[in-house]
């Protein structure tokens, strides 16, 4: 488990360069008392470890910019290797004053994943109001946290190889342009050849699932068979996805390729640990997976912002993610 004393630990994602796995988190320090604020004071932090339990922490490795569309918080990202360097995806916040409600994609570039530098002042890829709800479709609050409030959803940014060779795909948390509030969330999708250049393109999935927001999404495979997970929040699901929750917030969806489409209508919730959120899946040297995350307690705040240890998971026999 990872858990620092002075800093909330939440999002967070793994790159195994084959002698131990590195946990990208993000955190901000407890000190500001409240941990709903700490949305807009996140940084990226650094931790490694050979077997997921005991952990070595690194501190902060990437930061806002001094300006920019990046320069008030940075959010959930990705890491790949591109056979050169390694690369971290990111979402980011402004200090445009839309806070929370404005979000951006961004990219760094890293040699050995301790030190990373910015691969471009501009985003890499923006929302596509044909597709996606915006902030000037669907303005939402500028100041405050509000759950009812609509927002350019456009972040945690899940970078994966295309299965066929076919360059890179981008899953992207987002709002599709159709759909009713708490219904909406969908796969936002991008692709690209090379890693630099993006084109946005139609969501993976389609909106009347039932969540408001996939938060970040991620696209596996355990065991040979491809899945889909995801987070969402009670607030953000509609009534009767809320009564199937069972208080979980990680889903699954059994797909039939890693690069979609998902049917997000077929969701089921992952039981074996309710307050898990924000769950990365690691595939293991031996071949096994197993799932780890941040503890969401019932506030969202306190002692539950803490990494979990990891949990062996498999499929079962329709294709859902499952204690093994």
């Amino acid at each position: 488990m990872l858990t620092l004393e002075d800093k909330w630990v939440w999002d967070s994602w793994i790159a195994d360069d084959g002698e131990k796995y590195h946990l990208f988190f993000l955190e901000a320090p407890r000190s500001l008392g409240d941990a709903t604020q700490r949305h807009t004071a996140a940084r990226i932090a650094h931790a490694s470890s050979a077997d997921l339990v005991t952990w070595d922490y690194h501190g902060e490795v990437f930061a806002p910019s001094d300006m920019g569309f990046d320069d008030l918080a940075i959010w959930t990202g990705s890491v790949v290797h591109d056979g050169a360097r390694w690369r971290l995806f990111y979402s980011a916040l402004s200090q445009r004053g839309h806070a929370t409600y404005d979000q951006r994609i961004g990219m760094a570039l890293s040699d050995e994943l301790g030190r990373w530098r910015r691969g471009s002042n501009q985003p890499i890829a923006s929302v596509d109001p044909r597709w996606y709800k915006t902030l000037a479709t669907h303005p939402g609050p500028t100041t405050g946290p509000d759950p009812e409030g609509s927002s350019e959803t456009w972040r945690d940014p899940f970078v994966l190889r295309d299965p066929g060779g076919n360059g890179w795909h981008m899953l992207i948390t987002a709002r599709a342009l159709e759909g009713a509030r708490h219904d909406d969330g969908v796969v936002g999708h991008a692709w690209s050849a090379d890693l630099d250049a993006w084109e946005v393109r139609p969501p993976l999935s389609r909106p009347g699932a039932g969540f408001g927001q996939l938060e970040v999404i991620r696209s596996v495979v355990v065991d040979g068979r491809p899945v889909l997970t995801f987070s969402c929040h009670e607030h953000e699901m509609t009534e009767e996805r809320r009564a199937l929750a069972q208080g979980c917030s990680t889903w699954s969806v059994p797909a039939d390729s890693v690069a979609g489409p998902f049917d997000v209508s077929r969701a089921r919730p992952f039981t074996a640990d309710p307050l898990l959120y924000a769950a990365p899946i690691v595939t293991l040297r031996d071949g096994t997976s197993a799932i780890l995350g941040f503890h969401l307690d019932v506030t969202d705040e306190g002692p539950g912002l803490e990494i979990s240890d990891p949990i062996p998971v498999t499929v079962d026999a329709e294709g859902y993610l499952v204690a093994r």
